[in-house]
């Protein structure tokens, strides 16, 4: 197809009139008169070969090409608004700019509260907005991507895409404070016989993907959408979870768990800021990206030894309040 023989106004037309299902709605939505939309409409019929709006009784209903392109377009009209915003320059101290970025509740907490105190003090134009991660970023991740600043995800899920290294974490266990199972070492026994809560995406089971490698698959009572729901679903029963160790301080102060080393070695977390290529010359995100590795670098190695130790329950750095 020919790119330059396409009036890309069409494209606004198109989700306009496949979101009202309504020819005068959409034109006042996009500022047409009503025969200036239903000639747009009419291109579009005859571009695709298709009714799109098929009328039922009074009103419109969408032909099934209609529903499969009325998410399409939202998501054309998205790239092609963030395509024609990029900038040359772009100075953080002055600009007003708004990034949207793909997390975890791990992400959120951990580099994006990180992030967030870094553009607080250098660039105070800026907002940040932190999504869920849908489950179609492994699908298509690339149109997941299309329409956002980028996504805080580790290694190992999906390629393919640019991306910027953050920091690493490591895996540990957390059981309940009265569990009378586990003294001060969990074995590879206690994770095959005790049941499990989990963090559990469509598109991401880091528990269960970590001990299938050494032949253990977890007996689950509970699946969780946040990380920072495991210690309420361990505390006051002999469960089983597993969490990164940058959320292990909060995780003894919010429930009554204990944070114990895996008893295997478990891969490190290695998270990282994935983004769409269309995004890789604009200045505005040249410098988020920059930004986001500086942060990234700030959170390597910081404070790991003392997270652990307060986990724990050891010395001045103990996570009890």
């Amino acid at each position: 197809m020919n790119l330059s023989r396409l009036d890309l106004n069409l494209v606004v037309a198109l989700r306009a009139l496949l979101e009202e299902r309504n020819v005068t709605r959409a034109g006042e939505r996009i500022g047409l008169s009503q025969p200036a939309m239903s000639a747009a409409l009419a291109r579009l019929r005859r571009h695709f070969g298709d009714e799109l709006l098929a009328r039922t009784g009074n009103s419109y209903e969408l032909t099934p090409l209609g529903v499969a392109l009325r998410d399409r377009s939202v998501t054309a009209c998205d790239l092609l608004e963030r395509v024609f915003s990029s900038q040359a320059d772009f100075d953080p101290t002055a600009e007003n700019r708004e990034f949207t970025l793909l997390a975890s509740d791990y992400g959120t907490a951990v580099f994006g509260a990180a992030l967030a105190r870094a553009l607080h003090q250098e660039a105070p134009g800026i907002r940040l907005t932190f999504q869920h991660t849908p489950p179609s970023v492994v699908e298509n991740p690339a149109t997941a991507l299309s329409t956002v600043d980028g996504l805080l995800m580790p290694h190992g899920v999906i390629d393919g895409l640019p991306a910027v290294d953050l920091h690493q974490d490591r895996w540990l266990c957390l059981v309940a404070d009265d569990n009378p199972e586990i003294g001060d070492d969990l074995t590879l026994d206690h994770l095959a016989r005790l049941p499990w809560a989990v963090y559990q995406r469509p598109y991401d089971a880091p528990a269960a993907r970590q001990l299938s490698m050494i032949g253990i698959s977890p007996r689950v009572e509970v699946s969780v959408q946040a990380f920072q729901l495991l210690p309420h679903m361990v505390e006051g029963t002999s469960r089983v979870a597993m969490i990164q160790e940058r959320l292990a301080r909060g995780a003894v102060r919010s429930a009554a768990v204990r944070v114990l080393p895996c008893p295997f070695e478990a891969v490190p977390v290695q998270e990282a800021m994935w983004w769409h290529p269309v995004h890789t010359q604009d200045a505005a995100h040249i410098w988020l990206r920059h930004k986001a590795a500086e942060v990234g670098a700030t959170l390597t190695g910081n404070g790991r030894e003392t997270a652990v130790a307060g986990a724990r329950g050891v010395g001045p750095a103990s996570g009890r309040p």
